[in-house]
């Protein structure tokens, strides 16, 4: 039994967790008035080991080739929800016989070099954050939405360390819209296109060009766009703290975003001629 986080903050990442192994976590709060229970606990289990295998990056980056080694993770990030104000305590405790939720996360050793190695990111959308028009299918890893007005859906794992690289499928392209792809805080609107506010930082693509858009301010129009069948892919750094995006194993523009730091969630914002 290991206490990990007392604090004002909702949100704790935990380090030193290890591949293919189960961790109980539970949270209370406390404020002037008093402590809490303990919340019910919450099973996890991070992702199995990988053996060794050679992977290229799918589009230019600082490393343009990386090796994707046995891996140990370094952390797991946890969303804390008190039931009032006030500040949390974490606890975390590791059993090998208990069912699990699968978070399958991935990390990188802290003590690796960056430059010679990179994390793969799986994930499934997730129900709970997303707006109600959003449709799932698939396990959650397929969505489309019922509006004609642009809904934002949410991965479930979130990073704050790391290199990450994932890919979008269009499996649906109708009336030429513009979907837009990227990262979001957890608080990020629902109701509007991704980018939108200054919660998500994304690139939004129609059939013949692309923009950047973070805080509503548009940037970097890029000539080239989306189909049925065409790959969007994703590249967040945070080592470097940076933002890139491909069509196509193409990297789409410069670097998107500089400068970010915090629990990035994969993002998407999308309306009903689409489907990914």
């Amino acid at each position: 039994l290991q206490e990990v986080y007392v604090g004002k903050e909702t949100m704790c990442t935990v380090d030193g967790l290890h591949f293919n192994s189960t961790y109980s976590a539970r949270v209370k709060a406390f404020n002037k008035t008093g402590v809490s229970p303990y919340s019910k606990t919450l099973v996890l289990q991070t992702s199995e080991d990988t053996q060794s295998e050679e992977q290229t990056l799918p589009f230019p980056v600082p490393l343009e080739r990386s090796q994707l080694r046995r891996m140990s993770p370094f952390s797991s990030t946890l969303n804390l929800q008190p039931s009032f104000p006030g500040r949390s305590y974490f606890e975390l405790r590791s059993s090998a016989h208990q069912l699990s939720l699968h978070s399958s996360l991935q990390s990188l050793n802290s003590a690796v070099d960056i430059k010679k190695m990179v994390a793969v990111a799986w994930f499934s959308f997730d129900p709970a954050s997303a707006h109600a028009d959003i449709i799932f299918s698939n396990d959650n890893l397929t969505v489309t939405c019922n509006s004609y007005d642009d809904r934002v859906v949410l991965g479930k794992t979130g990073f704050s360390k790391g290199l990450h690289y994932w890919e979008l499928s269009i499996d649906r392209y109708d009336n030429h819209p513009d979907p837009a792809f990227g990262v979001a805080r957890i608080d990020v609107l629902k109701d509007a296109m991704l980018g939108k506010d200054d919660k998500a930082w994304a690139m939004y693509v129609d059939n013949n060009r692309s923009w950047f858009m973070h805080n509503n301010s548009h940037t970097n129009r890029t000539e080239g766009g989306i189909t049925k069948g065409a790959t969007v892919g994703v590249l967040l750094d945070l080592t470097r703290r940076t933002l890139t995006f491909s069509i196509n194993e193409d990297q789409q523009g410069p670097v998107a975003f500089e400068n970010l730091e915090g629990l990035f969630f994969p993002a998407v914002s999308l309306n009903r001629n689409v489907q990914v």
